[in-house]
C-alpha cells in the first residue's frame, strides 16, 4: 500500500470510531480529502482507494489539476478557501461545491456564471465562529439572513455551514466552537432552509466536530502530509 492508501484508511478508522463514540452511523459523516497544494498525482493515489471528494482552496491551481484529471471519473471537486469576486466565474464553471460563501456578493456573482448545463453549485456559508480578524466568514449574528438571501438565488443550492474554528488543545474547547455552530444549523433548519451539511472538523480536531453533529469533515495533513 502507498503511504497515502495508508494515511487514508487511518483516517476513515478515526472517522468510524468517532462516529460510534457518540452512537452515530460512520455512513453519517463524508470526508472531504483536502488535496491544496499536493499534486494531482496525489489525488490520483486516494482515489485509487475509493476517495472521490477532493477540496481545493486556491483557484488557479485547482482548476489546473481538474484539468490534468478530467478523464478520471467521478471525481467531486470542492472549493474551500477565501473567494474573491473577480475569481468567481472558474470557481462556477469548474467546482461542485463551494464551501466559503461569506457575503451576498460572492454568492450573487457564482449564481450568474454557473453554466445551466451543469446542476445547482452546492455551497455552504462559512461562518467565524471564533471571532478571529484574520478568518474569513460571516459573524453568527448574521449568518442567518445570509443564509436566507442566499437560498433565494437560482443556480445555487446552499446545503449548510462551514467553520473553521481557533486551534485549541482541550476535547471540551474544541467542541465548543463547534457546538455554536450545530446550533446555528438546527435554528435554520427550524426556520424551514432545507440544509443537510455541517462542515466542520480537520486532521486535528475531527473527533470533537463528530461528536458535535459534523456531517463531513476536511482532511489534508493526516492524509497527504505536512506541507
Amino acid at each position: 500500500m502507498t503511504t497515502i492508501a495508508v494515511k487514508l484508511q487511518a483516517v476513515r478508522e478515526r472517522i468510524a470510531a468517532a462516529a460510534l463514540a457518540c452512537a452515530r452511523d460512520p455512513a453519517s459523516v463524508h470526508l472531504l480529502a483536502v488535496s491544496k497544494t499536493w499534486p494531482a498525482a496525489s489525488v490520483l493515489a486516494a482515489a485509487a482507494c475509493g476517495q472521490r471528494a477532493f477540496g481545493e482552496s486556491y483557484v488557479q491551481e485547482g482548476i489546473d489539476k481538474i484539468a490534468e484529471l478530467a478523464t478520471m471519473p467521478g471525481i467531486e471537486w470542492h472549493f474551500i478557501g477565501p473567494l474573491q469576486s473577480n475569481k468567481t466565474r472558474p470557481v462556477a464553471e469548474n467546482f461542485a461545491w463551494v464551501h466559503s460563501i461569506d457575503r451576498l456578493k460572492i454568492a450573487e456573482r457564482l449564481s450568474a456564471q454557473r453554466p445551466q448545463g451543469l446542476p445547482p453549485l452546492s455551497v455552504c456559508i462559512q461562518v467565524n465562529v471564533s471571532g478571529e480578524a484574520s478568518k474569513s466568514g460571516v459573524a453568527p449574528a448574521e449568518a442567518a439572513e445570509l443564509a436566507h438571501r442566499v437560498t433565494a438565488l437560482p443556480r445555487l443550492r446552499l446545503r449548510g455551514l462551514m467553520a473553521i474554528p481557533a486551534p485549541a488543545d482541550d476535547f471540551a474547547a474544541q467542541r465548543a466552537p463547534f457546538r455554536e455552530l450545530r446550533e446555528l444549523f438546527e435554528r435554520l433548519r427550524g426556520e424551514g432552509l432545507p440544509l443537510d451539511t455541517l462542515s466542520m472538523g480537520m486532521s486535528d480536531d475531527l473527533e470533537a466536530a463528530i461528536a458535535e453533529g459534523s456531517t463531513l469533515v476536511r482532511v489534508g495533513t493526516a492524509i497527504f502530509g505536512q506541507r
